[in-house]
């Protein structure tokens, strides 16, 4: 019996520490969406003031496939909204899920220059997953990987895991 007391323990234990360092999905604008701002030009910047972003966490840009789309740039092309880059780096595809693997200044805009100018952009500064939460490794060349999943999606997979464990132990 002690040695099932200390498996719960334990089981319990690993639980709270996976929600406790779990990412965060970050969905731009909230029920806005990714879009031409009808709040005006700094509404986006005003949504990330109230965020805290870390390396591991996920931007979620809503917005409808052919509607919009969405490219991370420099900061000298997103304060001029001049995009001078390669198009297959645009994604186009929405929504589109973003991960953030390293901390700086991240920018993003829509390429149409007359609707990032009106303020469909956003800059984040991403800092440094906090003290004994998952590090990501660099990502690979690519600037924009696969979608991951929801946090919550995670952690529900990880729960069902955990207590199916908890059962097969206890029979």
């Amino acid at each position: 019996m002690a040695a099932g007391l200390g498996f719960v323990l334990g089981f319990l234990a690993v639980v709270f520490l996976q929600h406790a360092t779990a990412q965060t999905v970050h969905v731009v604008g909230d029920n806005t969406g990714w879009t031409v701002p009808q709040d005006g030009p700094a509404f986006y910047s005003g949504w990330a003031a109230n965020k805290n972003f870390r390396v591991g966490d996920s931007l979620t840009f809503n917005f409808q496939t052919g509607s919009h789309d969405v490219l991370k740039v420099s900061k000298e092309s997103f304060d001029r909204c001049n995009f001078t880059g390669d198009d297959d780096d645009i994604i186009r595809t929405g929504p589109t899920t973003v991960r953030l693997h390293e901390t700086d200044m991240h920018y993003f805009y829509w390429t149409i220059r007359t609707h990032c100018s009106l303020g469909q952009k956003l800059s984040i500064n991403v800092v440094a997953a906090t003290a004994g939460g998952p590090m990501s490794p660099s990502p690979p060349s690519s600037v924009f990987p696969p979608p991951s999943p929801s946090s919550s999606n995670a952690l529900i997979a990880t729960l069902c895991l955990n207590f199916s464990a908890l059962l097969m132990a206890f029979f």
